[in-house]
């Protein structure tokens, strides 16, 4: 049975007004947001094509026949003063840009979401008289620090993601493989409400958890084995992020048993110091000390952690070259790990919210290794 929980509204409609001055900043009159994402942060509009022009008085969401209702409806219901332009073709989409941006000196491209096809054809044919500004962060700024809507979502993603971890754990000493249990875990994320999967679950055992980032494969999972499972849900488009690392029974070898003792460790350590001020690297640093000091500093080959919200992995960053500073509202991940290719690998990691004085753990599954 699907829960049913109240959540905060975000504040969307608020979200243009500090724009804005940003785009003054960087002496822009209009910014053409492209990246949907982007698009759906500032008016609450969901759908898989769209165009943004943001001017200093006017707002455009130009998109096709498809979303003719679909974004009146969102954008109404976001409380976004914005006019909604249907064009059936890229061509007649990019016509109505042209006549909104009329007048306007410098137009904003996002940088990072631009293609070099696109930025050629903005510049000679839709904003042929401004001259293009590569503009980046503009609004992924914005994004970091999340509002008390935001924080809801992304606490009732990690819910899910806990009680659907609960739901299949006892799966894993029945002889299933890898794939069977990452797809009882996406089945049971969207049973218990979720939109989807935060990205593609990950269930690595023995050998393979040696590997990050290993995808699922048809090898059974064996007593004594090292199981990474690495997975989240989705929650109106916010994300959850959780790893555990557990074993079927006892480990086969002793030195599982004393990684996961390190890592666990390590992760304490790093968690007990996010809060508001501290710099991403100063997180990693911390927990890559209790995994040195344990001799495995070379096996723990990936940053500390990342932003998380209607992307997986955004700003801010926790990893030995961020010069992020972590401020209240900003959620992060905290997930160090160790990698031996003889023996396997363990990582764990918790989804957080920065508080001015520490911060709050939205990722609450148990860290015992034992099944």
């Amino acid at each position: 049975m699907v829960q049913s929980v109240r959540m905060t509204e975000p504040d969307v409609a608020g979200r243009l007004a500090r724009l804005r001055p940003r785009m003054a900043d960087v002496g822009c009159g209009a910014l053409l947001v492209t990246h949907l994402v982007n698009v759906r942060y500032l008016t609450g509009f969901t759908g898989s094509a769209g165009l943004l022009l943001v001017l200093p008085d006017d707002v455009v969401l130009t998109t096709d026949g498809r979303y003719r209702a679909q974004a009146a409806e969102q954008l109404a219901a976001a409380g976004v003063d914005a006019r909604v332009e249907v064009r059936p073709t890229v061509g007649g989409q990019h016509a109505l840009l042209t006549a909104a941006a009329g007048g306007v000196a410098r137009v904003g491209l996002e940088a990072d979401a631009v293609t070099w096809a696109q930025q050629r054809r903005f510049a000679s044919d839709v904003f042929a008289d401004a001259e293009l500004v590569p503009t980046e962060g503009l609004v992924e700024e914005l994004r970091r620090v999340k509002d008390a809507g935001e924080i809801d979502r992304i606490a009732e993603a990690a819910r899910i993601a806990d009680d659907a971890l609960a739901g299949v754990r006892p799966l894993l000493g029945s002889g299933v493989t890898e794939r069977e249990v990452a797809l009882g875990l996406d089945y049971e994320m969207r049973r218990l409400g979720a939109d989807g999967s935060s990205f593609e679950t990950i269930v690595a055992s023995g050998p393979n958890g040696a590997k990050p980032h290993a995808r699922p494969t048809d090898r059974r999972i064996g007593p004594g084995e090292l199981v990474v499972i690495d997975f989240g849900a989705v929650v109106d488009g916010y994300c959850s992020d959780m790893t555990r690392t557990l074993c079927v029974g006892e480990p086969s070898e002793d030195v599982a048993l004393r990684m996961a003792a390190v890592v666990k460790e390590s992760q304490r350590e790093g968690v007990a110091a996010v809060k508001a001020g501290v710099r991403g690297r100063d997180v990693d640093e911390t927990c890559r000390a209790v995994i040195a000091d344990a001799g495995w500093g070379e096996a723990f080959i990936h940053g500390t952690g990342h932003g998380v919200g209607l992307e997986i992995h955004e700003a801010p960053r926790v990893a030995s070259t961020s010069d992020d500073v972590l401020v209240a509202g900003h959620v992060v991940t905290v997930e160090p790990g160790v990698y031996l290719a003889e023996h396997g690998g363990v990582r764990i990691e918790d989804t957080v919210v920065v508080t001015d004085d520490g911060c709050i753990v939205l990722t609450n599954a148990p860290k015992e290794l034992l099944v």
